[in-house]
């Protein structure tokens, strides 16, 4: 038995008006959404004078916000947890690399305190990521600032 020719046969043209249309919102929703991927944790980040370093941006990322929590990434690690989080970690055991964002109010001892359990971790590779200084440096510290009226 074979087949006709003729207006019973087969299609042999694709209507790809569904599909454009299928593309078209696919389009619009990435494009909505995708602004939305690169929130991060608010942060006031220090002013340090350097040369600007390239951070990968598939590098882990820790962030230590101004009410001294610390954030893996987007996430949320208990204090108390740090070590054992960080220790665990199958990605930074295999990189060894990581980059730290402390807001400039957090204090000082906390940030070193914070340093010292990634070392303890196991990660020997740590960079401190600041904003680029503006205006004169070194500042005039508070004593010799003169207020003139």
């Amino acid at each position: 038995m074979g087949m006709s020719q003729g207006g019973g046969g087969p299609m042999s043209e694709i209507n790809i008006t569904p599909l454009v249309d299928v593309m078209l919102v696919l389009l619009i929703i990435f494009m909505i959404t995708a602004p939305m991927l690169n929130r991060g944790v608010d942060l006031d980040l220090p002013r340090a004078e350097a040369l600007p370093m390239d951070i990968d941006e598939s590098k882990l990322i820790m962030t230590i916000d101004k009410d001294m929590q610390v954030f893996l990434g987007e996430t949320l690690i208990p204090n108390a947890e740090l070590e054992e989080v960080l220790g665990t970690n199958a990605r930074l055991q295999r990189e060894k690399e990581l980059y730290l964002k402390a807001d400039k109010t957090v204090p000082y001892g906390f940030v070193v305190q914070v340093m010292a359990i990634v070392k303890k971790a196991g990660i020997p590779r740590l960079g401190m990521v600041t904003d680029p200084v503006q205006g004169k440096w070194p500042p005039a510290p508070e004593s010799e600032k003169v207020i003139k009226k």
